[in-house]
């Protein structure tokens, strides 16, 4: 949290505090200026570990980033994808800050942007491919069958949901506090301020993502990102989520 407050062109705390005492959308929209200097930004290590291990499994026609933002998922599907990329995310501000970073790029698939609530996408199955980074917090755990289920529906058959996810912190590690502090804080802000701003780092995890992933239809497999490393014990510090939509 701390790398939010101190890049040199992020937010300033004043900003920081205006936008958790927002709704997510508008808290958002205020924030995208500035978004792609703060540490919410997917890192660049994990978009091409992203990128390489989705090229194993393309190449694919056409791609949705789920909660796009300001588009760093749009960046790993114009990699993968050969004919049209969409965009789809709630926030104005976040998709226009997309819009103008696209970059022109001789031979790259259509971009198209879409400003929508991923709840309720307004898509048919259309699409080979879908993504999403560093969203899923905003959703609460009773959202995501309905989620998965949305996105399950604008695949072809064939079509695969993927998606990283890290190794959770270790109990007692400082990563762990940190993250249960904010949690924390977050609840306690809910409780006493209105609009609600739904942003919780512990609330996604791998096991329950499995089951209710499956509970929507998809077949799922877990891949190690091999390229960011293992921990101390062996396991991988990062896992590609691959759920396909059976044919």
């Amino acid at each position: 949290m701390l790398s939010v407050m101190s890049a040199p062109r992020g937010p300033t705390f004043r900003e920081l505090v205006v936008q958790a005492l927002s709704s997510v959308e508008h808290g958002y929209d205020l924030l995208s200026p500035k978004f792609d200097h703060t540490g919410y930004r997917t890192p660049a290590s994990v978009l091409d570990s992203v990128t390489g291990a989705l090229r194993g499994l393309g190449p694919f026609d056409s791609g949705l980033d789920v909660c796009c933002g300001t588009g760093a998922g749009m960046g790993v599907l114009r990699q993968v994808c050969r004919e049209r990329i969409t965009g789809v995310d709630f926030s104005a501000g976040m998709l226009a800050e997309g819009r103008a970073r696209t970059p022109v790029v001789p031979d790259a698939p259509r971009t198209v942007w879409v400003r929508a609530d991923v709840r309720a996408l307004p898509f048919g199955p259309v699409f080979d491919l879908a993504v999403s980074f560093g969203a899923f917090g905003h959703f609460l755990p009773r959202e995501l069958p309905g989620l998965f289920a949305q996105i399950h529906s604008v695949l072809r058959p064939g079509g695969r949901f993927a998606f990283p996810i890290g190794a959770p912190a270790r109990p007692g590690s400082r990563q762990y506090w940190e993250l249960l502090a904010f949690d924390t804080a977050m609840r306690v802000r809910n409780a006493v301020w209105r609009p609600c701003f739904v942003m919780y780092y512990r609330t996604f995890r791998l096991v329950e993502v499995r089951e209710e992933l499956v509970r929507a239809g998809f077949e799922v497999e877990l891949r190690a990102l091999e390229d960011l490393g293992r921990r101390a014990d062996g396991s991988p510090r990062c896992r590609l989520v691959v759920a396909t939509r059976p044919v």
